[in-house]
């Protein structure tokens, strides 16, 4: 009897955690779960989370979730103060009971944790410091006092105290540590290693899952796999990106000094760089995670030939519908979409969604979760105007 249980159980477990050769079942979670649906994301700069967002509102509109929306005519949740409840709209209303958070905000897991379900997953996502600071540098040119004094990101960080001042802390946050700062940490504070350390143990308490920008569709089948969504729910079209001429090449002097000058920053992604890859090898395996991300991409590539008329983004001034033309910042030259003309009206949604800027669709789920409030004005023509249209 003991030998036929045995036999049983290494049966059931072969049968259920076997890797097939065939592309599908290499494809198929290894155990049932179930989609999770409480989820809070933390947005921080720079890093791709623009479309991170965009992947999170798409799945809240498809599971008719609800959003923990910025109140009033704000696009952030109070960033850059640290985060409070009050900053959600409805929040003394709709109390415990959003599923969905993920716009810009400077983390208080205290206060988040009011606004979000005991069972919510919390992940976030991080990017190399040194090409992140040269984005930053492009991006925020115009604010920031310590850029905008220097006449480009070499010269900023081969003396980076002579431009920048820790007392115009708010105003200079994109300058260094900016991704230490979104945490909710100082981000001019010594770099102490007991510190450091503390702070790195505080991070991976509070959330479940740390992506990587510079691995990003490796990222989304991660996060796929950790809540337990289709391959559908993380397909995405890139989006807040920039033109490749408005890039500066940073020389290699200038990338060890980014790492010495944010090296708060640097620390933070090396920690959990290598716990990605960690989790990836514990939870997927490599050979998985190869094949689907080709999923992904074959996926991604046939969406952008049913949706897109030039199959890839364009520069701002040849936007055409003025409606998607996304938030310009500084010297960048943010890119975004024309959708195809003769698309039917099922896909013309479903396209649109796909591009659509952050602004845009924050204003629109503002508008469909609060009706009675005034919507949030973005400055551009409005693609859909109700939840019907």
């Amino acid at each position: 009897l003991g030998l036929t249980c045995l036999s049983g159980f290494f049966h059931m477990k072969n049968k259920n955690y076997r890797i097939s050769q065939s592309h599908e079942e290499l494809l198929i979670p290894p155990t049932p779960c179930h989609a999770r649906t409480n989820v809070m994301f933390l947005k921080t700069h720079k890093t791709a989370s623009s479309t991170v967002l965009n992947i999170m509102f798409r799945f809240a509109e498809r599971h008719n979730l609800t959003v923990a929306l910025p109140a009033d005519q704000l696009f952030h949740l109070g960033y850059p103060r640290t985060f409070v409840a009050q900053f959600v709209e409805g929040f003394e209303i709709i109390g415990q009971n959003y599923n969905i958070m993920c716009n810009h905000l400077r983390f208080n897991p205290l206060e988040v944790k009011r606004v979000m379900a005991a069972n919510t997953f919390y992940f976030s996502i991080l990017r190399n410091p040194i090409p992140l600071l040269e984005s930053s540098y492009i991006y925020y040119k115009n604010n920031v006092p310590a850029f905008r004094s220097s006449k480009n990101v070499n010269e900023f960080v081969a003396s980076p105290t002579k431009y920048y001042h820790p007392a115009d802390y708010r105003e200079n946050i994109y300058a260094r540590n900016i991704m230490w700062f979104d945490f909710g940490y100082n981000n001019n504070a010594e770099d102490d290693t007991k510190y450091t350390q503390a702070v790195l143990e505080e991070i991976e308490q509070n959330f479940h899952l740390i992506l990587i920008a510079d691995y990003f569709d490796e990222s989304m089948i991660l996060l796929k796999h950790a809540l337990c969504w289709d391959l559908d729910d993380v397909i995405y079209f890139k989006l807040n990106s920039r033109s490749r001429d408005t890039v500066q090449t940073l020389s290699p002097e200038s990338e060890e000094q980014i790492k010495a000058w944010c090296s708060l920053d640097w620390k933070l992604y090396l920690h959990f760089n290598q716990s990605f890859w960690r989790r990836i090898e514990e939870t997927i395996g490599l050979e998985v995670l190869e094949k689907e991300v080709d999923h992904l991409r074959s996926r991604q590539k046939e969406l952008m030939e049913t949706c897109l008329s030039e199959q890839e983004a364009v520069r701002k001034d040849h936007i055409r519908n003025r409606a998607l033309l996304p938030f310009q910042s500084g010297a960048a030259d943010i890119l975004g979409y024309n959708l195809k003309q003769d698309l039917d009206n099922r896909t013309l949604r479903t396209c649109q969604r796909m591009v659509m800027p952050e602004l845009q669709y924050t204003s629109y789920l503002y508008s469909v979760q609060h009706p009675q409030k005034r919507r949030k004005e973005v400055g551009l023509p409005l693609l859909w105007t109700s939840h019907q249209e």
